[in-house]
């Protein structure tokens, strides 16, 4: 059995894959600490997600504000790296959470999808680029805050899946998702042992020097699909 935001063996990230420049220095700085073996067995950053909907007056989906909220051993990593809270003492001054903002919005680079993925009858929806909204530290874990517009379609149906393709980061969808009324969102959580065993399987089908090829954090997602009453 794997526990929900666990470490289930066999994982691996993709450093090759586009991501924000954090993702991929802070990949290597892991990597240099582990064998090649170790660094592919299991997802390295835990977060937690929330989403709030805006909607326009025909219940059409106009934008997304997106919450990640990061485990603690992460946020201290960031804020190594970054040279913040030289006290540790988990409090940020004014100008220290300005140095913070958009630490995990900047350097998206060309094709990366901000590992959020929306459909509307199965076609997915374009996202556009992110607006920082907030950054804040609480418990010794940050949390950020960013919004995106999103290409017009009906509440009513929508699919939305937070995840990281490469599994470098495991998303869990444990905040709240907000929209206006009567629209209601459910999570769905994903079979994690069968994800895992479809991996396992996939990995024994090709050579070791390919594992970085594989993306199977879709696998390990939550599904959230929105209904609104008297649609």
């Amino acid at each position: 059995m794997i526990a929900r935001n666990g470490m289930p063996q066999g994982q691996l990230h993709n450093n090759l894959s586009p991501a924000p420049l954090w993702r991929l220095r802070l990949g290597a700085a892991l990597a240099a600490l582990m064998s090649a073996s170790a660094a592919l067995a299991h997802p390295h950053v835990f977060a937690d997600v929330g989403l709030a909907l805006a909607l326009d007056a025909d219940r059409q989906v106009t934008s997304v504000e997106v919450t990640w909220r990061y485990d603690d051993f992460f946020s201290l990593l960031i804020l190594e790296d970054m040279g913040l809270d030289p006290d540790g003492d988990g409090l940020l001054t004014p100008d220290e959470l300005t140095a913070l903002e958009r630490f995990d919005l900047d350097n998206w680079y060309e094709g990366f999808e901000g590992d959020l993925y929306m459909y509307s009858g199965g076609a997915k929806l374009a996202l556009g680029a992110p607006e920082f909204v907030s950054v804040s530290i609480d418990a010794g874990r940050i949390t950020s805050v960013h919004r995106r517009s999103v290409q017009p379609a009906p509440a009513d149906g929508l699919v939305i899946e937070p995840y990281d393709p490469t599994y470098y980061i495991a998303f869990e969808a444990s905040l709240p998702i907000t929209l206006p009324a009567p629209c209601r969102a459910t999570v769905h959580a994903p079979d994690l042992d069968a994800a895992a065993q479809k991996m396992q399987a996939e990995l024994a089908q090709i050579p070791e020097d390919q594992f970085l090829e594989i993306e199977p954090g879709r696998d390990f997602a939550d599904r959230i699909e929105v209904t609104c009453a008297g649609s």
